[in-house]
């Protein structure tokens, strides 16, 4: 489902000096596995699954999704990729604020023009625990109705694969566990491929491999 092969990224820094962040890092998660990238603040961690998402590029490698070289395809062609195949959880959860919870959800379904879409994201609402919670605004829900809310709007279009950046780090430890047995109990329903960067240890123990970032390589590979 998801290969990177020998992909670096470098930046500049604002001197001009040459940044390396992610050094020929190579890996392979299959087709509904789960896989955890963790490592130190600053070891590349977010860079390496934002690429893999194909919200950026690398500097060179190659990263192929679903069968699509991600690497190969310029940004609206990505964009249109990600919007078919990819689904997001964030810490920060990422929720618009003048949105209710059902039109966060709806925003995916809205954008690739589905005609069920208000089922769909009502289906997706009661399957995270929130049917009365619909007509809610973010500020109006506790940080673990945000997350399962933002966990909604991730799967609702059935994604091949779900990207998850630090999902339990605004969360208490008991809210957090919750959280974690509703990606698995999704990623397992759906057969979605979650790809996850964490710092819980855990969460990270639960994915089928994991993957250590250390000073932009990784280290080592466990099942």
């Amino acid at each position: 489902m998801l290969e990177a092969r020998d992909v670096s990224k470098h930046v500049r820094s604002p001197d001009g000096e040459a940044l390396e962040i992610l050094d020929a890092v190579d890996l392979c998660v299959p087709r509904a596995a789960s896989a955890a990238i963790v490592g130190a603040s600053g070891s590349g961690k977010t860079t390496l699954l934002g690429l893999l998402a194909g919200l950026d590029q690398p500097s060179s490698g190659r990263i192929v999704l679903d069968g699509h070289v991600l690497t190969d395809l310029d940004e609206e062609r990505r964009a249109r990729l990600r919007r078919r195949l990819v689904g997001f959880v964030f810490q920060s959860f990422q929720l618009l604020p003048a949105l209710s919870a059902l039109e966060n959800v709806l925003l995916p379904l809205e954008l690739e023009g589905s005609r069920d879409a208000v089922t769909r994201a009502t289906d997706a609402l009661r399957a995270v625990g929130l049917a009365q919670r619909l007509g809610h605004y973010p500020a109006q829900l506790s940080g673990g109705e945000q997350q399962r809310v933002a966990i909604a709007r991730a799967f609702v279009h059935q994604p091949r694969v779900l990207f998850a950046d630090e999902p339990t780090g605004n969360l208490d430890r008991r809210t957090g566990a919750a959280i974690i047995d509703l990606l698995f109990e999704l990623n397992r329903a759906q057969d979605t491929t979650l790809v996850l960067v964490t710092h819980d240890t855990n969460l990270a123990a639960r994915c089928d491999a994991l993957l250590e970032l250390v000073d932009g390589r990784i280290r080592a590979t466990q099942a």
